[in-house]
């Protein structure tokens, strides 16, 4: 390297050292140094600074010459060209990340220097809190000089697939604090994190009446302020003031200690849309009373198919992974993952034994005993059903046996350290545990408090990558499905295999059961069969389920000639030979999001990631129309008329389709990015569609829904727009963002609205934006600002519906004017809950769950 390069690179380091050091050092914007005019060496140096990182961003040449003409690399390892090439990738990817960080860095520091010199021109009486842009006064973004030296900064593809947009300000939806960090996004979390998230919001938890939310570790958040004289309520949200304006008509004797009651009215639980076949196994029966059980979300649901009526047993407070049914039929044990007790202590995983008919909770079992999750509970058969094993999600996934009655362990054991799918008690025998898995299948002999194994012996037979499923003879014969498509039967009282099936079916074999007249039936996955076999395991007859409903997950036997059929895309399926097959329950299979409810009709949509529309009729609880699209949905909104819908995706495509042909009507892209939000006006003339590109994008909307075109972008919020609301006369929309701005805007044009005696006192026609005077009280202490995901005000205007991150829906009086009001507070979600809306008649309530895709339908009473 030569010595000019050298003094380059050096150069570059001390910038970078510099930037760093800088960005921390900078006074607080409307500081006193920035209100002297101290400001102007600053920008002078960070305009060198810029100048700097704009020669560094283009210089990939530099770079290059760099890597090519290093003597020490050259000289210490004679390289070929493969090395090289990768060793020059490898400083490519060192200099690329350097960047990011340098731009983050500016783009806070600039940020921090605009706002200097806002306040530097002076803040009016009654302004915002240092730190904090005046929402009547100035614009949302820095000032045009600091956007074009952001935009000539270069993006690049993160490692998540996603283009780092050249933003002004970083979403604080994350929980670390660190502007280096790019936002997290809700759609893009992992199930780790939330649990994470919500440990940390059990462990800070005060409140009584409603569910609180994490503080990401901070102590109590500032209480809310109330300035009478300008009108306003001032909260705060990780930190940051978010002020809201009160209307006039509301000012009179407001105070923030008013007492708020709770609402007269309150939720009761209908009906449970879904079932959980993607992921979960043996979770399908048919009792007695009429009724299939299984579960979904939190929820176990016992379903009349008949009477077409749903019971649900609610004791657990997070995802049910398992269930067995006693021999008597009617006690029922179900398994849980670790959660979140009422009083906000964490709960441990464990075991639920319960009342089928009475729906009470008869025992509780294995609290601190189990780790992560309980994937796998039977009862025993031989002996009365006196016995109940286990199997947790343990690294070492161990077996254990419980006198369930007497609530005592009574032997366990470490039964793998590959994942366990199946843990069932021989019919008669009733010492004998036979567990199954990957690459394995095990036979367990207890003696005392003894668990003996003998492993299942493949010899000669091909050994599969997994042993899916287990089931028994009417002679004691274990029959077993596995990963290759081959039904293997294991002799009672052997581990050894007594006769093959080979290629029963194409892939894995989910799920066998035998009926009550000794056939028996499987159910395949790739090829979606369900097969019935004789007693000697010949073929008799055979049926496919459709795509659209997914390869077979679960069988349960029904009355004679019937069968249901569990699958992996969430459906139920009743079935009978030769070629019956009606679905009786349908789901989403992914993250669901996309929420809107028919303005006149007992229709609601859906939209998932899955790609998949539903209209819904909340009568016979089943799909009017089903369609599936061609990018992830995440948001939908009916035009007035109901003639058409509009539907948001994950991509920055809409597209509208018609409510009766569920035909494509029109599509239309605005960005690359997430369609948070998609709305029409009141009247029907105007579309609003909010992304996570920061804009609004207003669309004229005419020949009822069929014709779009734009008239306005929305430009001023400096992160991703969460919510909209548009004003009872079509004229104004109301919008907040990732960063807690509440933003006004004219709908013919988009302009930005920053004068509050304009829409200080208009009327909305519905309350969806969380951040707003009337709804603010959902907030409980510590929220980070993500916490709550949506409300909806009924449109009798008496109540108020929030949905939040920890799987509870809420029921407020509307309006929710008063910190941390009290509130009716339901579980049934096992993931955070995404969207809330009230029926056209406020009759019912619909939410939807995120990662546990469920749709729970409420009645109002």
């Amino acid at each position: 390297m030569n010595v000019e390069e050298t003094a380059k690179a050096e150069g570059v380091k001390t910038r970078r050292r510099e930037a760093k050091g800088g960005r921390g050092s900078l006074p607080r914007a409307g500081g006193a140094e920035g209100r002297r005019g101290g400001g102007g060496e600053r920008r002078r140096r960070m305009s060198e600074r810029i100048a700097s990182c704009g020669n560094l961003c283009d210089s990939t040449n530099l770079l290059l010459q760099y890597c090519n003409n290093d003597d020490t690399v050259s000289a210490s390892s004679n390289m070929d060209m493969e090395d090289r090439v990768s060793h020059l990738e490898q400083r490519l990817q060192l200099q690329e990340d350097e960047i990011q960080l340098l731009k983050a860095a500016l783009a806070d520091a600039l940020r921090r220097l605009g706002s200097c010199e806002e306040q530097s021109q002076g803040t009016p009486a009654g302004g915002a809190h240092a730190g904090r842009r005046p929402l009547a006064t100035t614009t949302s973004a820095p000032s045009t000089k600091v956007r074009q030296l952001l935009q000539a900064l270069p993006s690049r593809p993160l490692s998540n697939g996603y283009v780092q947009q050249k933003r002004l300000l970083s979403s604080p939806s994350s929980p670390k604090k660190e502007v280096l960090q790019s936002i997290k996004r809700k759609s893009m979390s992992t199930e780790r994190l939330t649990l994470i998230r919500r440990e940390m919001a059990a462990e800070s938890r005060s409140r009584t009446t409603s569910s609180s939310s994490s503080s990401g570790g901070k102590s109590k958040s500032k209480e809310c302020t109330y300035n009478a004289e300008d009108g306003y309520v001032r909260m705060f949200l990780r930190g940051r003031p978010v002020t809201m304006h009160i209307p006039d008509q509301q000012k009179e004797g407001y105070s923030l200690d008013q007492k708020v009651a709770l609402p007269d009215k309150k939720l009761k639980l209908q009906w449970v849309y879904g079932y959980r076949g993607r992921d979960c196994r043996s979770n399908l029966y048919l009792l007695p009373t009429g009724e299939i059980v299984y579960f979904n979300a939190s929820v176990v649901v016992l379903y009349n198919t008949e009477e077409q009526q749903q019971r649900h047993y609610l004791g657990h407070n997070d995802d049910v992974k398992c269930l067995s049914v006693h021999p008597d039929m009617v006690t029922i044990a179900t398994g849980q993952v670790a959660g979140n007790s009422k009083d906000g202590k964490l709960l441990a995983p464990h075991i639920r034994i319960w009342d089928s008919v009475s729906l009470n909770t008869l025992h509780v079992i294995g609290m601190g005993v189990f780790d992560r999750a309980v994937t796998c509970v039977s009862f025993s058969k031989s002996n009365g059903g006196s016995f109940l094993c286990a199997v947790d999600d343990a690294n070492d996934h161990i077996l254990s046996v419980w006198n369930w009655q007497k609530e005592k362990q009574l032997a366990e054991v470490k039964c793998s350290n590959d994942s366990v799918l199946g843990a069932v008690f021989h019919p008669m025998d009733t010492n004998l545990i036979v567990t199954c898995g990957k690459s394995h299948i095990n036979f367990w002999t207890m003696e005392g408090t003894t668990l003996t194994k003998r492993q299942g012996l493949f010899e000669k037979h091909e050994k599969p990558k997994y042993v899916l499923c287990v089931a028994f003879a009417e002679n004691g014969d274990a029959i077993t499905g596995d990963s290759s498509g081959n039904i293997y039967i294991w002799a009672k009282g052997s581990n050894r295999i007594s006769q093959v099936v080979s290629g029963a079916h194409e892939g894995g074999i989910f799920s066998v059961c035998v009926l009550k007249d000794g056939t028996m039936v499987s159910g395949g996955g790739k090829d979606r069969k369900v097969v019935l076999w004789e007693h000697s395991y010949k073929k008799q007859a055979e049926m496919e389920v459709a795509e659209s409903l997914g390869p077979v997950r679960a069988l349960a036997e029904g009355k004679p000639g019937e069968l249901f059929v569990g699958t992996t895309k969430n459906a139920i399926i009743r079935a009978a030979f030769p070629d019956t097959l009606t679905p009786i329950v349908q789901g989403h299979t992914d993250e669901l999001w996309g929420l809107d409810i028919h303005p006149s009709m007992e229709q609601f949509v859906t939209c998932s990631q899955d790609r998949l529309v539903h209209l819904w009729d909340t009568h016979s609880h089943q799909p009017l129309w089903s369609k599936t699209i061609e990018d992830p949905g995440r948001s939908a909104g009916f035009h007035p008329s109901g003639a058409v819908l509009a539907v948001g995706t994950m991509t920055g495509r809409w597209l509208v389709l018609d409510t009766d042909t569920h035909d494509l009507v029109s599509m239309h892209t605005d960005g690359n990015e997430i369609i948070s939000n998609i709305k029409y006006s009141p009247d029907g003339n105007f579309l609003a569609v909010g992304s996570h590109d920061n804009f609004v994008y207003i669309y004229a909307v005419s020949e009822n829904g069929r014709k779009y075109s734009r008239v306005g972008k929305c430009t001023g919020h400096s992160s991703f727009v969460t919510h909209l609301d548009w004003s009872k006369d079509s004229q104004y929309l109301v919008t907040n963002s990732g960063d807690y701005e509440i933003l006004f805007w004219e709908a013919s044009n988009g302009k930005h609205v920053t004068n509050m005696d304009i829409v200080r006192n208009l009327e909305w026609a519905t309350s969806t934006c969380t951040l707003s005077f009337n709804v603010f009280g959902v907030w409980p202490d510590g929220a980070d600002g993500t916490d709550i995901n949506a409300v909806c005000r009924s449109h009798d205007g008496s109540l108020l519906a929030s949905a939040d991150d920890f799987g509870k829906v809420h029921l407020f009086s509307f309006p929710c004017s008063q910190p941390r009001a009290p509130s009716h507070e339901y579980g049934g979600h096992s993931s955070h809950v995404t969207n809330v809306a009230f029926l056209h008649d406020d009759s019912h309530l619909i939410s939807t769950g995120g990662k546990d895709t469920s749709i729970l339908q409420w009645v109002v009473a």
